[in-house]
């Protein structure tokens, strides 16, 4: 049994940075305290200088296998996340073929168990006419992470605008419903005003044909939903102020019925970015005005908004060349969303306590996650390093994503992800890899 004893390290957990050692036995915390002495032969790490965090939880992935394995795989994004010090995944149906039936659905699992460096769940797709076959999966709900609803057309066009499904699955589903959220009405009339206005349109048109009003009106009509039958509902991605009026604070995360999620390229970019890096950064939906990212900040730290994520979403470069109606969205994310939010700490802008309550604890919370998410005596060892004092800049050599390309080129972190550790095994240590081990399924207390 392989034993690592983390010594005299600033551990970040549960609102608190502490002084700690922490012992690891097997795939589990076994000991956590101010001193451990005799650990036998546990391998020890000094963490003089450095932080311990829990290993973040992305709720929300596109991975692309099967069927799109030309812009990225199950092995190679989870290895980006692993060396992000995301250690859990949950990974989203729009591959080829959808995930639309059980048996679809536990291929992607069997991939997953073969190849995953992290821990994974897969969401269960919905197509306007599969309810029956997504019903199926109350029986399976300790299992899998949620239903995916697309509200809004993206990328793999699983559209599901038929209200007769939308209200059984609402008012049948036993698992948390998760929703991609823009009125497709809007879009399509946004874009044909554009269209006869300009002709060729350009990524800065993208936020003015997926824009405020387009959001807005898919979230209202989900939350009516979840209102009207007491639905478990998270909302993905919100990106826009005018959403914010639609959360609230005021009960404790777990006893939320509906909650919402926000993606660290929202919190990052804004619709000036488009000048600069162009359809590089075209998504859905779409980044947009300034004043959003401001009122998206003020949300996550006032607890509006309840888990950060990625949306992490890989194409190839050529994949994002333009015109406007042939560039695919989605940004490559899930490897430099901590890093990212370690710089918004250097800032002064978030807490690295409220990095880790909403990209560990919170997501482990709104989904149920079983023993994962925080670092707690008998937990699941899912562990990640970072010394704030080592600086890193992105470049091509240490980008891990198949596609082979970032956003973030030539943007230098403040600090350095130096180990991560997955079920107590230490996946990624220095830029060496130990790749013996796989991921495990997760698991949900429901």
């Amino acid at each position: 049994m392989q034993k690592y004893l983390f010594k005299n390290i600033q551990v970040v957990n549960e609102g608190k940075i502490q002084a700690l050692d922490v012992l690891v036995c097997g795939d589990r915390i076994e000991t956590i305290a101010p001193v451990i002495g005799n650990a036998g032969t546990a391998t020890e790490i000094d963490g003089e200088g450095k932080w311990l965090l829990p290993g973040a939880i992305d709720d929300q992935v596109h991975f692309r296998e099967p069927g799109l394995t030309h812009k990225a795989t199950i092995h190679s994004e989870s290895r980006a996340a692993v060396a992000g010090g995301v250690t859990s995944f949950m990974e989203m149906p729009n591959t080829i073929p959808n995930a639309l039936t059980l048996s679809l659905l536990e291929d992607k699992y069997a991939i997953a168990a073969r190849t995953s460096s992290a821990n994974y769940s897969f969401f269960m797709g919905v197509s306007n006419d599969n309810a029956e076959e997504v019903l199926r999966v109350n029986n399976h709900k300790q299992h899998i992470c949620g239903i995916k609803i697309f509200m809004g057309s993206s990328t793999g066009n699983m559209l599901v605008d038929n209200p007769l499904t939308l209200d059984r699955l609402f008012r049948e589903s036993e698992l948390l419903i998760a929703t991609h959220c823009e009125d497709e009405r809007i879009i399509r009339a946004n874009y044909d005003r554009l269209k006869k206005e300009r002709g060729d349109l350009s990524a800065e048109d993208h936020p003015i044909i997926r824009d405020s009003e387009a959001c807005f009106e898919s979230s209202f009509f989900a939350i009516q939903f979840a209102k009207k039958y007491n639905t478990r509902l998270h909302i993905l991605h919100i990106s826009t102020a005018k959403e914010l009026g639609l959360f609230t604070n005021m009960v404790p995360l777990k006893d939320k019925r509906i909650t919402a999620e926000v993606c660290v390229h929202h919190l990052h970019f804004t619709a000036d970015d488009y000048a600069r890096l162009g359809y590089q950064i075209k998504c859905n939906p779409a980044i947009k005005a300034a004043e959003n990212k401001a009122a998206l900040w003020e949300a996550l730290l006032d607890d509006r908004l309840d888990v950060i994520a990625t949306d992490h979403a890989p194409h190839t470069r050529a994949e994002k060349a333009g015109p406007y109606e042939q560039a695919h969205a989605g940004l490559p994310l899930v490897q430099h969303a901590l890093p990212l939010m370690l710089h918004y700490h250097q800032q002064g802008k978030i807490s690295l306590e409220k990095i880790a309550e909403k990209m560990s604890h919170a997501v482990a919370d709104a989904f149920a996650v079983a023993e994962r998410g925080y670092i707690r005596e008998g937990y699941f060892a899912d562990l990640v390093v970072v010394d704030p004092r080592k600086t890193q800049m992105v470049d091509k050599t240490n980008i891990a994503y198949h596609c082979g390309w970032s956003p973030f080129e030539g943007f230098s972190f403040p600090a350095t992800i130096t180990h991560t550790f997955v079920n107590g095994h230490p996946v990624y240590g220095n830029g060496v890899w130990d790749e013996s081990q796989q991921g495990k399924r997760l698991r949900f207390d429901r």
